[in-house]
């Protein structure tokens, strides 16, 4: 389709998503996100590839996605794309299934329970037992989704409280 479909999409999603004009409250928000948004990704990667290597050598923890750990396969891309930044997504699958998962999105304390992504502060989903719980085992694995998966958003808090709130949430998996 080439270029004309490019810009046509590009004018037309933005166009249905938020109208013809934002507001000027909202185009000063969005100056301030902008003014910042180097600063915090900067943050979102440390911290997520901080909380990987935790769950990496964490004993409730099975496996860890990241693309930013050295041994990750996707980490050629990660530094050729991303400027060596893994991004601030971070999945694992906590030893014990979908019990222990949702007992883990439970106890979770600084942490909040929700689906989104990019958010200033730390979110937490365990897909098998919230946005996909509807789901039968083939299913879930052919949506890519295990029933131990925990898929998390870091933020920008201090690392030290992040790690501390995984930690406790994957004490009460046992």
């Amino acid at each position: 389709l080439g270029a004309a479909a490019y810009i046509g999409r590009a004018r037309v999603v933005p166009l249905r998503n938020m109208g013809a004009a934002i507001s000027p409250f909202n185009s000063f928000l969005v100056l301030q996100g902008i003014e910042t948004l180097a600063l915090r990704m900067d943050r979102h990667c440390a911290n997520a590839l901080a909380v990987a290597g935790f769950l990496r050598d964490h004993a409730a923890v099975e496996w860890v996605g990241y693309p930013g750990l050295p041994d990750s396969p996707f980490r050629p891309l990660v530094d050729r794309y991303m400027g060596g930044k893994g991004s601030g997504l971070v999945t694992f699958g906590v030893k014990g299934g979908r019990e222990a998962g949702a007992r883990f999105q439970d106890a979770l304390q600084l942490v909040t329970r929700l689906v989104n992504i990019g958010d200033a502060k730390s979110l937490a989903c365990h897909p098998a037992s919230t946005t996909h719980r509807q789901l039968n085992a083939a299913e879930l694995a052919k949506a890519g989704v295990s029933e131990d998966m925990v898929r998390l958003s870091i933020g920008i808090e201090h690392i030290d409280d992040i790690l501390a709130d995984l930690d406790q949430a994957l004490a009460a998996t046992r």
